[in-house]
């Protein structure tokens, strides 16, 4: 019989833990041709997630947790699940109910079929703001238009790996990790389903407009050395501009000459120049701190309590 495990990372969720373990257990018990575990990873939450989870715990052997030490971050929580997972495969969703487990059926149908990555897309992306929403797309244009591999635009974490796909991002340690592109970086074949993305069931979001953007900036510095190529195409687009521009006032002064003026000129062009330099000061920045936390060799997470599924 195959063992299909279940990673859910939570944070803050004592309010959807219950909703979600009965929802999981019609999956389970409506599929009993396969054998099945929960692994919930408490990621430093600070209200009774914990609690919830070891009351699930207490009366179904099949749920398993993972309390980290601390809060390191869901994509360092998922990385804990899969050093932990027994399955034969491995699904990974959000504990809030965003991500609906009816959809867990047909992913396993493509699996057994033979694909060994099955994401899932949204054909919606349920209430959300504008702004939100079209943010999230054009971040995913940029990182499609900039990356050297595939990038799967309005796809997130909720899919089905199988066991060579865990192992291979296993060996994947990276601290600054951005396991979206990962999924991508380590091939595989590939299926799609398609799922209408729920409304949160209950508390709310803890990714906030700065978090997503430091996440976004996570993207495009761990997979794409595109914004150093910009910034160098920009430094010789300016140096050039500024040799035609140095070539024109050398051929005026000596034809017609040049009286003294020019101020508003000479602040526009310093300002000019001092913001490129401190863009591209930033960008180096941004990759120069990369290597400074790798280098540290520090482990991803810290484990401080755990119970296995049987």
């Amino acid at each position: 019989m195959k063992k299909i495990s279940i990673i859910i990372p939570c944070y803050n969720e004592q309010d959807n833990i219950g909703t979600l373990y009965d929802a999981l257990s019609k999956i389970m018990d409506g599929n009993d041709g396969y054998s099945w575990n929960v692994l919930l990873i408490n990621d430093g939450s600070i209200d009774n997630t914990l609690h919830e989870i070891k009351r699930i715990r207490n009366k179904d052997k099949r749920i398993g947790y993972i309390d980290l030490s601390r809060n390191f971050g869901k994509e360092n929580a998922m990385l804990a699940g899969f050093d932990n997972v027994s399955g034969d495969c491995a699904i990974i969703m959000d504990a809030d109910m965003q991500h609906p487990p009816h959809v867990i059926p047909e992913m396993i149908k493509l699996w057994e079929e033979g694909f060994d990555d099955v994401y899932a897309e949204r054909e919606s992306r349920g209430k959300e703001s504008f702004m939100r929403k079209h943010l999230s797309l054009l971040y995913y244009k940029i990182l499609e238009k900039t990356a050297r591999m595939d990038v799967l635009p309005n796809v997130g974490d909720f899919r089905l790996l199988d066991r060579k796909c865990i192992e291979s991002v296993k060996k994947l340690r990276e601290t600054q990790r951005y396991t979206k592109g990962l999924f991508c970086w380590i091939g595989f074949r590939k299926g799609k389903v398609t799922f209408r993305q729920g409304d949160r069931n209950e508390g709310k979001s803890s990714f906030s407009y700065f978090k997503l953007f430091n996440l976004a900036i996570e993207g495009i510095t761990s997979y794409t050395t595109a914004p150093l190529r910009i910034s160098t195409i920009m430094g010789i687009l300016v140096s050039f501009l500024t040799i035609i521009y140095m070539f024109y006032v050398f051929i005026k002064t000596i034809l017609i000459g040049e009286p003294v003026q020019g101020f508003p000129t000479i602040i526009i062009i310093v300002l000019f120049l001092g913001g490129i330099q401190l863009l591209s000061l930033g960008i180096i920045g941004e990759y120069l701190g990369r290597v400074f936390y790798e280098t540290k060799n520090r482990p991803v997470y810290l484990i401080a309590e755990k119970e296995c599924p049987e």
